[in-house]
This record gives C-alpha cells, sequence and structure tokens, in this order.
C-alpha cells in the first residue's frame, strides 16, 4: 500500500496520503517515474504532512513539487515529520 507521495525526483520528502506510526516501513511512489520506495518512519507522520527522505542539517532547503519550500531550523531526519517545528519559510 502506498503511504505517501514523492511529486518530483529533487523532492526532499514526501507527502503521507495516510496517517503513518512511528516504527512504520512507509512505501512511497514518484508520481512523476511510477518508482517505488520505503522510508523507515521515525515519528508518526500525520495524513497530509511530509516526511523526510533524507537528513537534513540547519539552514538546508526542502525540496516539495521541485521547488524550495523553506529552510531547516532544527535537523532532520531520513523518516522524521517535516513541519513548523524543524521548517520554516525563506520569506522571514
Amino acid at each position: 500500500m502506498i503511504q505517501f507521495l514523492i511529486h518530483d525526483s529533487q523532492d526532499t520528502v514526501g507527502v503521507a496520503t495516510v496517517d503513518i506510526k512511528a516504527g512504520e516501513g512507509a512505501q512511497g511512489l514518484y508520481m512523476d517515474s511510477q518508482e517505488k520506495m520505503e522510508v523507515s518512519a521515525l515519528q508518526d507522520i500525520p495524513l497530509g504532512h511530509k516526511i523526510a527522505l533524507a537528513d537534513h542539517k540547519v539552514d538546508d532547503g526542502v525540496i516539495k513539487y521541485g521547488h524550495d519550500i523553506g529552510r531547516v531550523v532544527a535537523p532532520i531526519k531520513k523518516g522524521e515529520h517535516v513541519h513548523i517545528h524543524n521548517l520554516k519559510t525563506r520569506r522571514w
């Protein structure tokens, strides 16, 4: 079962299509190539939220839909929840 979608091959996050529980091996699908991938969820990822597909360090950009959507403000490990606690817009 597909649990998250990745919109572009350059994306560093996927979007949960169901609630993902910590400890699960979550199945993802690249929308552009239809290739599948798996990520071990380190935290709960609510429906519609982002899961990290790679480690990110502070000041890295997060890529979603092939675009930089913000700046990392706290380290993020592959499989962690990416949201307002560790990602901020570049506008402010």
